[in-house]
């Protein structure tokens, strides 16, 4: 298995969320909301009798392509150009970034309005394009909210989530002028959008949008919004560009039914995007480019333990579900990619980087569970697990700690032993005693009270047979 290189510092989940978990409004607002929507997402799969057959269909079709991922990657190109859409390849994302500058460029482009797209959050395109005099807009509400803020966005579908409602205000009245005091929605969303909407109508100005899935047998391809924006992006402007990672093919038109019809439902809980958007041909007059964009995905392709991860329709539900991301914030996993999706793609860019996300769980298996393409996503988590371990980059606190357990596990004496005197302390010790900066779990939370009796005790001494 071909892993990248171990380089830069490591990113620290467990502190990163201290300033988050410093907030209870925020922890209980960001928990509650997306525990919501996973109720939510839960409603609309059990209202579909045959669900968990279209969650196996749309992971086959995943699987199909992305074992034949040379040959549809071919047909869309062919089909594309011969629909009048010029397509580029890029390898990585500095090609990806040079692509897209130079076609503003040769244009005298000077703004660029975009919708929402993980890929160019992946690639750094924005402050690439800054550094060289393009400014870019980000047209999405929540995307908008967390550039204004200076900030990454915290979750795939909803990048916004972890602020409150006066949170953007204050971040509105500092950035576009609005009423830092008013925290009513639709006054800030109208602000948002009265600040927007002129940038589309700007000379020199070109639109950018993602892609939700690319058509190989149409080149054409769809994006999936709530709010419209992308197809302002789209259409207004003369230039439309649209960034799509090689993932994101699938055979036919045929087989986009199939994940329309679960990706909403998983995302937010709702049956369907408010709009679906088909581009196929650049409209009269008017150019659309396609950029498609590997940066490291063929490489995963090749990773036995992890290449389905490459199947993820980036609806946020594995997020929505995990008690760890819930609870700490999309922000404290240092990448463009949270939550446990993020746990398993974020180490295939950078190992060392991002050697502690693997931790940042539970292992308790509901990503997994709600996941529409049924990507193993807990149990890759434990693969990574080992790897780290097999490449020598655990920290050494958590190396001698986890040697310890091991020894402690791996003996049924010691076991008892350990736990008879944890209980012990729990009850006797004084507090400072176990609450103190070497008690990690203590941090943000009571330990509980220590029963009377162990599981084992409580079995021999209701149910019988040997000490």
């Amino acid at each position: 298995m071909t892993l990248p290189g171990a380089s830069g510092p490591r990113i620290d989940h467990a502190q990163a969320s201290s300033a988050f978990i410093a907030s209870p409004p925020h922890v209980e607002f960001h928990d509650r909301r997306l525990w919501e929507i996973r109720r939510k997402r839960d409603a609309q799969c059990q209202a579909i009798a045959e669900w968990e057959q279209l969650r196996s269909l749309a992971s086959a079709i995943k699987e199909h392509t992305l074992t034949h991922l040379s040959q549809y990657l071919e047909q869309f190109e062919r089909n594309a150009a011969a629909n009048g859409v010029a397509v580029h390849w890029a390898r990585d994302a500095a090609e990806h970034n040079q692509i897209v500058h130079q076609l503003l460029g040769l244009r005298g482009i000077t703004t660029l309005v975009k919708s929402k797209s993980m890929l160019t959050d992946e690639c750094e395109l924005r402050p690439f394009l800054a550094r060289r005099g393009i400014e870019v807009v980000e047209t999405d509400l929540g995307e908008r909210i967390q550039q204004l803020d200076d900030e990454p966005p915290s979750h795939i579908v909803m990048p916004a989530v972890h602020k409150l409602r006066g949170d953007v205000a204050e971040v509105f009245g500092r950035t576009i002028g609005t009423d830092p005091a008013n925290s009513d929605v639709f006054y800030l969303a109208e602000g948002q959008r009265q600040h927007t909407r002129p940038y589309y109508l700007k000379d020199n100005v070109a639109g950018m949008t993602g892609a939700n899935f690319a058509i190989a047998e149409t080149g054409s391809f769809v994006v999936c919004t709530n709010e419209g924006n992308a197809d302002l992006s789209a259409n207004v402007p003369r230039l439309h560009i649209a960034s799509i990672g090689i993932e994101k093919l699938i055979p036919s038109v045929e087989h986009l039914g199939v994940f329309i019809r679960m990706l909403s439902r998983s995302a937010l809980g709702s049956p369907i995007t408010q709009i679906t958007s088909h581009f196929r041909a650049p409209r009269p007059g008017t150019e659309l480019h396609v950029v498609l964009v590997d940066n490291g995905r063929s490489e995963r392709l090749g990773m036995a333990d992890f290449w389905t991860s490459l199947k993820c329709i980036r609806c946020g539900a594995c997020m929505n579900t995990c008690p760890v991301y819930r609870r700490s914030g999309g922000l404290s996993y240092g990448a463009t990619y949270s939550g446990p999706i993020g746990v398993i793609v974020d180490p295939t860019f950078n190992l060392r980087k991002y050697s502690a996300l693997p931790y940042a769980s539970t292992m308790n298996g509901s990503c997994s569970n709600v996941c529409p393409v049924k990507i193993n996503i807990h149990e890759q988590i434990f693969r990574w697990r080992q790897v780290i371990a097999e490449r020598r980059q655990l920290p050494l606190a958590k190396k001698e700690a986890m040697r310890v357990a091991g020894r402690i596990l791996g003996s049924p004496r010691l076991y008892r032993a350990a736990v008879r005197a944890a209980a012990a302390g729990l009850d006797h010790l004084p507090r400072f005693m176990i609450y103190n900066p070497f008690n990690a779990w203590g941090k943000q939370r009571e330990l509980p009270a220590t029963p009377p009796l162990t599981f084992r005790e409580w079995y021999l001494k209701h149910r019988g047979g040997p000490p």
